[in-house]
């Protein structure tokens, strides 16, 4: 996903923020120039939680030992967060495997966020969701990581040439669409590896005696039934900009962050023009 936007998500926020028990988040990549940084805080700037759940991969610490790349909006997504949980929301953070160091300090709390491998969230219905990144039952990363870095190597050329195709898309005057997301879903083996996946982790956690998880890792946004489980994954803030919510209801919901967007702004423009016709 491109870094620019046919308009600022930030000149549409919300002028009241939505109100939610919990919200999850994965996959952000901070520190990688794929990642969706401005997207991400105008989410933030737009809701509010008890409950905020970072579930892994939140920064990309294996992009940066190649380089520093990190931006002011990614500074400021830092901040918004440590904001959040100094002001009434409990921050939970699940490292994955591109932010696995932070593992090392599960049980610990930095600046009002509590860093775990794994939590139990249980939800106002009663349900108990099991949260963890989802890279645990990942067998190319489990057991053959070199593997899991060099596809990260073709990922960011993949996500590179989307950045330069939606470039041309602007020039174009056409909105933003995701050349990565439509490959990487059109291709048999990456259809086939999510597939693999999802019935891989539902039928481990089956064990843990759970109603359901919530993961990332895949970038892969998803709510269904699988295995007779509650299976949720928050999709990612580098090709999608997704993210689960959980009502006061203990209703989950998948939010599309870049359709909202692209709705308040056409939002905008119809009020504009009603008022210069009314003018």
């Amino acid at each position: 996903m491109s870094n620019e936007s046919p308009q600022s998500p930030s000149s549409v926020t919300s002028l009241r923020p939505n109100q939610y028990r919990t919200i999850f988040i994965s996959d952000v990549h901070l520190g990688f120039r794929g990642c969706q940084a401005e997207y991400l805080l105008d989410f933030l700037h737009s809701t509010k939680c008890d409950y905020l759940y970072l579930v892994g991969d939140i920064v990309d610490v294996w992009n940066m030992k190649r380089g520093i790349y990190w931006p002011q909006p990614h500074n400021n997504v830092v901040r918004s967060i440590l904001g959040k949980a100094k002001h009434e929301t409990k921050v939970i953070f699940i490292p994955g495997n591109h932010d696995e160091v932070f593992r090392d300090h599960a049980g610990l709390v930095f600046g009002n966020v509590a860093i775990k491998r794994d939590d139990i969230h249980t939800t106002a219905a009663g349900k108990r969701l099991l949260v963890l990144h989802g890279d645990e039952f990942d067998s190319v990363v489990k057991c053959a990581k070199y593997l899991s870095i060099l596809g990260n190597h073709a990922y960011d050329w993949l996500l590179a040439l989307n950045r330069h195709f939606n470039a041309l898309r602007r020039r174009l005057g056409l909105g933003y669409w995701s050349l990565a997301a439509y490959l990487k879903h059109k291709v048999k083996n990456a259809v086939s590896y999510i597939s693999n996946f999802e019935d891989a982790v539902t039928r481990e956690v089956q064990k843990r005696q759970v109603d359901g998880l919530v993961c990332g890792h895949i970038h892969h946004a998803a709510i269904k039934q699988i295995n007779g489980l509650d299976y949720l994954n928050c999709g990612d803030w580098v090709e999608s900009c997704t993210a689960l919510v959980e009502h006061y209801d203990g209703r989950i919901e998948l939010i599309d962050w870049i359709e909202q967007t692209k709705a308040r702004q056409g939002d905008e423009i119809a009020f504009s023009e009603a008022k210069a016709k009314v003018g």
